[in-house]
Formats: structure tokens, C-alpha cells, sequence
């Protein structure tokens, strides 16, 4: 049932809302069915532009229609760079009728994609390159997944809940990451609030395990490293963790997510040469502490 309600809803949304006012134009005429595209990352294949290997890079991934009957697509891709340009759209591939297709871009390929990337010099941590689909219907008509800003180009109100398929593939340019496993944590900090009795908190011990969700993509067991159950469990009944999230971009730190105060938490940190994190998060009340992680 819930595939059957998923395919209606997507062909009922795109056959009302394929015309956008900024949409580049050939796709304002109406299609007779909508499509939803399916990609998917090759299996061992890098989920991310690595910047020290891009001589080596090669990217495998296969584009699919997870939705519609379209009679044929063109694979398109953007390139956002981190200070903020968009270069872009390209046509990688076109007119192709047998779906799904298997694609693996080179770094050389990459680069030579796009007019304002003339080498490996242009490639910055932090830009992304952005893989979509342009659907031609048996009328004739033309959708553009994405428009000419990047931005889906569909009105559909509960796109971002559909999990089936992965309508655009995004690659970040990033660096090697291997910080999963189990750390020891020793955390420093300073309460706002009156009632915690160890405050401020200092050399705190802690055990969390982080999980590599790749792509250089973290969860933490506990994001404050025990801090908040010794500060607020006995004031307020915050006796269990507080699960978190950070991403490692050529070994600077980030993280954001929001505690069970529904208050929301900012982390920051670098990886060190000798495999500790060093980490500090502060959260809406202004509650905050350091934190050094060691691997066991």
C-alpha cells in the first residue's frame, strides 16, 4: 500500500506542478505523467570528491526512475562551490532510452565538465557537485528535476518524507575520514543554570562510541559526553543520553542537533595529528564545555 500511495501521490503532484516560472523554460508545457529519479551509489564506490586523490577519483553511481514512464532522460549536474558561485547546468549524458544506467566520472572528467574549473587548483573543500535528471515525455514534453537555482522543481508537499528513492545525488569535495569507534572523553565545562552541584565541571570522564555514517558523516553515542546526566539528572530527570552528530571535512569539526530541553547544540573541533578530537559545544542556553577524545 504505501508504494502504491507513494507512486500516485508523485504522478497526481508532477502532472499538476511541472510548470515553474523558473524553470528554464521547455518544461512550462504540461506532461502527461510526472517521474521521480532514483540514483544510488555504486557499492564501494567513494560517497565524496576526495581533494588529495582527484587524479585517482572515480565515481560510480547508477540513475534509475524510481517513478513515471518517461520515454527518455539526460543526465545534467551543477557545481556549487563553497564561497558561494554555481556553475552550471552541464549535460553529461543524454537522450537515454534504457534505465537504470551505470556512469562513473573521473576526476579529469570532473574538471573538464565544467568552463570554470580549468584544474585540480579550482577544486576547493566544501564544493559541491550536484547530479540530476531533465525527463522528456512521449509528448514531447520536458521536466527539469532541478531548476536553473539548483532547487527542485516541483511543488510537492511531502517530497522531503519520501525516502524510497534518492532524487539527486549531491557529492561533497571533502577528505578521508576514519574517526569511528569507541573514544574516552575527558570534558571541561560551565553550567548557566543554578542547580547543577559540579559546576563548573572539570577533567569529567566518559565513554562514547561514534559511528561512521560515511561520507565523512558521524553519530555520537552522547554528544555531551555525559556532561548533561551529571549536571541534570538530579535536578531534572535528564538521567540518560544526549545523542549527537558531526561531520569531519578535512579534519575540522561540526555538528548540530537538539536535546531533549528541545534546545539546539552546536559542536566544533579539529582532528589532531596524534588521533585525538579535540571538541567544544555550547548549546542555546549557553551552556558549554571542551572535550578531548581519545581513541581506545
Amino acid at each position: 500500500m504505501k508504494k502504491t500511495y507513494i507512486l500516485s501521490l508523485f504522478l497526481a503532484l508532477f502532472a499538476l506542478n511541472t510548470s515553474c516560472d523558473d524553470d528554464g523554460g521547455t518544461s512550462a508545457i504540461p506532461t502527461t505523467n510526472g517521474a521521480l529519479p532514483d540514483f544510488a551509489v555504486v557499492a564501494g564506490s567513494p560517497a565524496f570528491i576526495d581533494l588529495t586523490g582527484l587524479n585517482d577519483l572515480n565515481l560510480n553511481f547508477t540513475v534509475g526512475v524510481g517513478v513515471g514512464t518517461p520515454a527518455s532522460f539526460d543526465l545534467k549536474a551543477f557545481y556549487l562551490t563553497v564561497d558561494g558561485d554555481l556553475y552550471g547546468p552541464v549535460t553529461l549524458d543524454s537522450g537515454v532510452t534504457e534505465f537504470p544506467k551505470e556512469y562513473t566520472l573521473t576526476g579529469t572528467e570532473l574538471i573538464g565538465s565544467f568552463s570554470e574549473l580549468t584544474s585540480a587548483d579550482d577544486i576547493q573543500v566544501g564544493d559541491m557537485l550536484k547530479l540530476y535528471t531533465s525527463y522528456t515525455f512521449k509528448d514531447g514534453s520536458v521536466l527539469e528535476v532541478l531548476n536553473s537555482k539548483a532547487e527542485p522543481n516541483y511543488y510537492a508537499a511531502d517530497f522531503n518524507q519520501i525516502t524510497e528513492f534518492k532524487i539527486s545525488l549531491d557529492y561533497i569535495v571533502s577528505c578521508p575520514s576514519d574517526l569511528g569507534g569507541n573514544y574516552s572523553v575527558v570534558s571541561s565545562g560551565t553550567s548557566t543554570d543554578g542547580a547543577p552541584v559540579n559546576n563548573p565541571l572539570v577533567d569529567f570522564a566518559y565513554d562514547v562510541v561514534v559511528t561512521d555514517n560515511g561520507g565523512g558523516n558521524y553519530s555520537i553515542s552522547d554528544g555531551v559526553a555525559g556532561v548533561y546526566q551529571d549536571w541534570y539528572c538530579e535536578p531534572y530527570g535528564y538521567c540518560f543520553e544526549t545523542a549527537g552528530t558531526m561531520t569531519d571535512v578535512c579534519g575540522d569539526l561540526t555538528g548540530t542537533w537538539t536535546e531533549s530541553f528541545s534546545c539546539e547544540i552546536n559542536l566544533t573541533g579539529t582532528v589532531n595529528p596524534d588521533g585525538t578530537l579535540s571538541i567544544q559545544w555550547e548549546n542555546c542556553f549557553g551552556d558549554s564545555a571542551t572535550a578531548v577524545y581519545t581513541p581506545q
